[in-house]
């Protein structure tokens, strides 16, 4: 029998004797338990209402000799979800190779059409509001989210000023890079199953030190959402042998328009500018392709052509 199994087994088993308090926390471990393996007892307890005591005393009736023992527990429950090969074959196991692409653009339309109906508008607001009040902005992301985050540092770096896209080989580095956040600054969190443990530290670290704390995960359940002031909720995939993160990446692009919105001056005079550093240092010269007529060039090959004809 499985550990998951196990587990709620024993749940099951001795729910009728437990406490009222236990009984709480035996609802929230079957619904949550994504959410519960990464909480302390006293973050558990605080969540469903119950006190820290309660947390390891209903620990202990369930047979573990402590909260650890039992966190670890909750851990292998996370762990022992489907992998991803066994995701992608209950999700497109019955459909024939040919079918594929499509299915794979009409889930992620669904995802974009389920994200826009729930998303909160309000918090979207307060987003863009948040950051453009920030000192400094620091955006974190991990994994199949780091693409996530880099889009997003890209562009806030030609919208705000102090934008840190925050380097994460190493829980250390993340530490290092957020030693000076402070309650004027913003932490953007971008967290998608399997949730983060690095991310989710490092929020708690912002959170503690005042800062303003955003969020772009998949559910309120979400355990990013703890330390968090702003959510952007956005609708992922994990069915599949890759992560479908284009929901996530289609509130990115919102939050860069609208941020763009309120700051047209600014975006225009620092366009213009790197316009006239690219043409400085010909920075696209030779990296830039072009179609001339019917064919390809590079750039910089016209302007060179002309200026030989030109006898220069």
């Amino acid at each position: 029998m499985s550990v998951k199994n196990e587990l709620l087994k024993m749940i099951d088993e001795r729910y009728q004797k437990f406490s009222k308090g236990q009984k709480k926390l035996a609802d929230f471990i079957r619904e949550d338990y994504d959410k519960a393996a990464f909480l302390t007892a006293a973050k558990m307890g605080e969540e469903v209402g119950v006190s820290e005591s309660t947390v390891v005393r209903f620990a202990t009736a369930l047979g573990y000799d402590g909260y650890p023992e039992f966190q670890k527990a909750l851990g292998e429950l996370v762990r022992m979800k489907l992998n991803s090969i066994q995701r992608m074959e209950v999700t497109y196991g019955r459909i024939s190779q040919g079918e594929i692409l499509a299915s794979v653009l009409h889930s992620d339309i669904e995802k974009i059409k389920l994200t826009m109906e729930a998303i909160d508008h309000e918090a979207f607001e307060m987003a863009v509001d948040t950051i453009l009040k920030a000192k400094r902005i620091y955006v974190i992301g991990i994994r199949s989210c780091s693409p996530l985050a880099s889009f997003l540092s890209f562009y806030l770096n030609l919208i705000c000023e102090n934008v840190t896209a925050v380097n994460t080989n190493s829980s250390s580095e993340i530490f290092e890079q957020l030693i000076r956040v402070s309650e004027d600054d913003v932490v953007i969190g971008i967290s998608f199953p399997r949730y983060s443990m690095r991310t989710l530290k490092a929020l708690e670290f912002a959170s503690n030190r005042k800062a303003t704390v955003i969020t772009l995960t998949d559910s309120v359940h979400s355990p990013m959402t703890l330390y968090s002031s702003c959510n952007l909720i956005a609708r992922s995939d994990m069915a599949s042998i890759v992560d479908s993160l284009v929901a996530p990446l289609s509130v990115i692009n919102a939050l860069v328009v609208a941020l763009c919105m309120k700051k047209q001056k600014e975006v225009i005079t620092t366009l213009e500018t790197l316009e006239q550093i690219w043409d400085e240092y010909q920075v696209y010269s030779k990296d830039e392709l072009n179609m001339v007529g019917d064919r390809v060039e590079l750039s910089g090959n016209e302007k060179g052509k002309q200026e030989k004809d030109n006898g220069r």
